[in-house]
């Protein structure tokens, strides 16, 4: 596939939202992945505003060059490899925690920049807790200095909000910082009511 620097080049394409053939979020792949798809036939239906256009090489027997169009939303159908994985937690990352909790301390409520943040463990991992969704929150580094090896009960620093697991497409929401307008809406659609990604600051 050609890479100039044209604005339908794949040097500069974002993500494409792949969804399952049903509509459920499933993944962000990239402009290669969805050539591959289109071309073999798997791209059940488009969604999104947006168009890209991959040009391809010159075919010897005709000396036209091929093109594929893709959507920043599209479907894929067949048996593709993450059917199941909705029931599966995504994975724990400091960023995408911090981004969940709008990088907001737990303790003492204020806004910091992702580089003096931490992840504190509700529940020490000394005194037996688990590096999970559940029992981590944001900190920033003098709460997390000041609480310690203890719980929020046992530091007198009551958590001012409670964690939660991601759905997939809140995940999906986080984990991508390059997400346009129209992934973003049709996301929020599957996003639960309570969550915090859902607002703005």
């Amino acid at each position: 596939m050609s890479a100039s620097r044209h604005p339908d080049s794949p040097a500069v394409f974002p993500w494409i939202l792949a969804l399952d053939v049903h509509g459920q979020p499933r993944r962000w792949i990239g402009w290669q992945d969805a050539c591959h798809y289109h071309a073999r036939g798997l791209v059940a239906w488009s969604l999104g505003e947006r168009q890209f256009r991959i040009r391809g090489g010159l075919c010897r027997a005709t000396g036209q060059r091929s093109e594929i169009t893709t959507h920043s939303i599209i479907a894929i159908q067949g048996r593709a490899p993450w059917l199941g994985d909705q029931a599966h937690a995504p994975r724990l990352d400091n960023r995408e925690l911090f981004r969940r909790d709008r990088q907001l301390c737990a303790y003492c409520g204020r806004h910091y920049g992702i580089a003096t943040l931490t992840r504190d463990h509700i529940h020490p991992l000394s005194q037996g807790g688990r590096d999970a969704w559940m029992n981590v929150v944001t900190a920033c580094r003098a709460c997390n200095q000041k609480k310690s090896g203890r719980t929020p009960e046992q530091a007198g620093m009551p958590l001012l909000y409670a964690p939660y697991v991601p759905s997939k497409a809140e995940y999906l929401i986080l984990c991508n910082r390059g997400i346009l307008a129209d992934q973003m809406d049709f996301l929020a659609l599957h996003v639960p009511r309570p969550s915090r990604v859902r607002r703005t600051d």
